[in-house]
């Protein structure tokens, strides 16, 4: 007796295609990250008031579209003319929301940049050379992971004063130390390989067999790392903000954002909210892309067919 199957129903058969595609792709936080792209590149165009300039200081804690709030018996009610908002001195806190997140798509820039070319590079000729530039460099990257960076950061800035520029040294500092022991340890078994000895025997240079050979086997994780350092970059801003040793005020950004509203959390919850939720699905989104370059280019790890 043959068993016959009852077809699903087309929408049972569209959701489900659908569901496949959002699982195979990563729909939602790529959207997220082209938002940010979008926001950081055309943010003082798209901001619907201007971020820094205090204009009335009455339209302070003016609460987001749809809630009220009340101080003693003043109350005040959200309207879309500030759609998330006033804070403290009555800026508009989307406004700030969306040119701050220049900063965090600067960091994400800085990280992809000194991470993978300043910190790619070093790895694979640590691990190719072996001996005691290997050791010297190895030994810098241990000594670098142990310091704390906080503390680190702190007394920079409390030398050289609190600045943009000093911020983006610091982060670039930070972001090329994780990109080494992967990309090393890869090399040391590249260079073992068939291929690269054939290489080396037919008199090739070190340079060329570094960036030729070694290059196209290492890249894959190095983009992997990339994209989930980016997240721990942008906390890692947020939090030297937020400690008043990071972007300078009246500067928007995220963490400043956060550390200004800390103080009426109780009173004006959106002003640290929104900017906390923004921070909250940026990260959230470079880690799971990272997760999917991975599952996706790792040849080791594939899971996605």
């Amino acid at each position: 007796m043959e068993l016959t199957t009852t077809p699903l129903p087309p929408v049972i058969r569209q959701l489900a295609g659908f569901w496949t595609f959002i699982r195979r792709w990563p729909v939602i936080p790529a959207t997220v990250i082209v938002l940010l792209i979008v926001l950081g590149a055309f943010g003082p165009y798209i901001a619907p008031h201007d971020p820094v300039i205090i204009t009335n200081i009455l339209d302070r804690h003016i609460p987001p579209v749809g809630f009220e709030s009340c101080i003693g018996t003043k109350c005040k009610t959200g309207s879309w003319t500030h759609p998330l908002g006033t804070d403290h001195v009555g800026r508009d806190v989307l406004s700030r929301i969306i040119v701050g997140s220049r900063i965090s798509l600067i960091v994400a820039a800085l990280s992809l940049v000194v991470g993978l070319i300043v910190g790619t590079s070093i790895g694979m000729i640590s691990g190719y050379l072996g001996g005691i530039f290997d050791e010297i460099i190895t030994r810098v990257v241990d000594i670098w992971l142990a310091l704390p960076f906080l503390m680190v950061a702190l007394l920079v800035v409390l030398i050289f004063g609190q600045s943009i520029g000093v911020v983006f040294l610091l982060l670039a500092v930070l972001s090329w130390v994780g990109f080494v022991r992967v990309v090393r340890a890869q090399t040391l078994q590249l260079k073992e390989m068939d291929y690269v000895s054939l290489a080396r025997i037919a008199g090739a240079h070190p340079v060329r067999i570094i960036f030729r050979h070694v290059l196209p086997g290492v890249i894959n994780s190095a983009i992997v790392i990339a994209t989930l350092n980016v997240g721990n970059l942008i906390l890692a801003e947020a939090t030297l903000s937020f400690l008043g040793a990071g972007i300078p005020p009246p500067t928007p950004a995220w963490g400043v954002l956060i550390s200004e509203g800390r103080e009426y959390i109780s009173t004006a919850w959106w002003q640290t909210a929104f900017p906390g939720v923004g921070i909250f699905l940026v990260v959230m989104s470079l880690n799971f892309l990272g997760d999917w370059a991975r599952d996706r280019f790792d040849p080791r790890l594939r899971q996605l067919t």
